[in-house]
């Protein structure tokens, strides 16, 4: 089963021999692939929370009140190299904690998928997926507030559009860190837009007003410290901590679950009528047209605590 994340120990991030002063060399599974997440990254388009270049990824990561540009990049099979970019604060510790635990959260380094291999390679569903993805980790969204805002920029929009509003929205509201001739950017903060109105957001270009108004009150909740990612996990089950999620304006079962599989890390967090889903079903199938959810249960009935693996996966063979 999935590791419920917490709050780890540094040392868990920085073992002893593995931060060399400059740069970080983060473990990494067995069951784990740098070129399967890194070609994952790049079907995103119009993409701005990072970029790829020369087989190595840059991100702009935010630990507090302090932030960095790093390079994230394969040292052989085992470990992540993770450089700081032109950064001047690059020997404070709370910031390579902090930057090294979310490239672990990032790339869900501390889940065991070998019990998920060994479901799946027997399930109808799974079985080209994994073949074909070997090493793919679920790639989540650790910022509570940017996972939300994903899930509700989109609702009821083809995902060019959506990635075009995301870009919209950073580049608005966020903050852009220069480094190297570069401008990476960093979401907007739930405090920024709690100072905001949905007014403000549609001004700027944005979408719907009500999408607007779910954007500015879900950050209004998370900047007053109304809704965080340690009640959502003392929930104790993915049942509970959709019922508090759904009781926000703006947010239905579908984000609510992405949410919880992205951001929360619940292995059974399970969005059941995503339409992606339907059609890699119906791909892997062969089917004519998708299928009910009670067929989508029958046939997801052996996935149980790995449900949000193998969505993952399936989404996968689409984009």
């Amino acid at each position: 089963m999935p590791n419920t994340p917490g709050t780890p120990e540094p040392q868990s991030f920085l073992p002893v021999g593995s931060d060399d002063g400059s740069d970080i060399l983060l473990p990494v599974p067995a069951e784990f692939s740098f070129e399967q997440n890194y070609n994952h990254l790049a079907t995103a388009t119009d993409e701005v929370l990072y970029t790829l270049r020369g087989g190595k990824i840059y991100k702009a990561i935010a630990v507090g009140q302090q932030a960095a540009v790093v390079e994230i990049a394969p040292e052989g099979r085992t470990h992540l190299r993770i450089r700081f970019l032109e950064e001047p604060d690059a020997a404070s510790l709370p910031l390579r904690e902090g930057v090294a635990a979310y490239v672990h959260d990032w790339f869900d380094l501390g889940t065991d998928l070998q019990p998920f291999y060994k479901m799946a390679k027997t399930d109808p569903l799974l079985k080209q997926a994994v073949e074909s993805f070997y090493g793919l980790r679920n790639m989540g969204i650790p910022d509570l507030y940017e996972a939300i805002c994903w899930g509700i920029l989109g609702q009821q929009i083809n995902l060019g559009f959506a990635y075009t509003l995301k870009r919209r929205y950073v580049e608005r509201f966020g903050q852009a860190l220069e480094r190297e001739g570069e401008a990476y950017w960093l979401f907007p903060t739930a405090e920024r837009i709690a100072a905001l109105t949905a007014e403000d957001l549609s001004a700027a270009g944005m979408t719907t007003i009500k999408k607007c108004e779910y954007l500015v009150g879900t950050a209004r909740l998370i900047a007053g410290g109304e809704l965080t990612k340690e009640q959502l996990l003392a929930a104790g089950s993915v049942k509970q901590a959709e019922k508090r999620l759904v009781q926000i304006r703006g947010i239905g079962p579908w984000t609510a679950h992405y949410v919880l599989m992205r951001c929360l890390r619940m292995p059974d967090a399970f969005p059941i009528d995503d339409v992606g889903l339907h059609h890699s079903i119906r791909h892997v199938l062969g089917l004519d047209a998708k299928p009910s959810k009670e067929r989508i249960l029958e046939l997801t009935a052996g996935w149980t605590m790995w449900e949000s693996y193998a969505t993952f996966y399936l989404w996968r063979l689409l984009y």
